[in-house]
This record gives structure tokens, sequence and C-alpha cells, in this order.
């Protein structure tokens, strides 16, 4: 379960990181907004929320899955 977690977190992670990195052309090319600086900067407060809630469940199941890791040999 740990482990799952875990991988979910990098998911969101990287799907926060690409929504702030990339929120520009992701607003041109996917809505139709007239202001697209209104759009990106929408992209970009909910790319730092997944970023920000990816990390908090990893900070708390990754020393759990690093364990499991690590006892499995």
């Amino acid at each position: 379960m740990e482990i799952t977690f875990t991988i979910l977190s990098l998911i969101f992670v990287l799907i926060g990181v690409v929504f702030i990195y990339d929120a520009r052309k992701i607003t041109k090319s996917r809505f139709s907004f007239q202001d697209i600086n209104e759009g990106t900067k929408y992209l970009k407060i909910l790319g730092f929320i997944f970023t920000i809630l990816g990390l908090c469940i990893m900070y708390y199941y990754a020393p759990s899955t690093i364990d499991i890791l690590k006892n499995m040999k």
C-alpha cells in the first residue's frame, strides 16, 4: 500500500511540474480563453497545488517504502 501511495505521489508531482512549466502552451492548445494570461495563472496555481499534495504524500509514505524495499532482499 505504501508503494502505491509513493508512486501516486510521484505522478502528482510530475503532473504539477508539467502544469507549471508548460502552462501557456497547454492553455493555448486546450482552452479557448480570450485572456490567455488568466488561464495560465490558474493552471500554474493548479500545478503548484498538485506538486505540494504529491510532496506531502511522499513525505509521509517514503520512509516506510524505503524500509520495505531494503527488506526485500
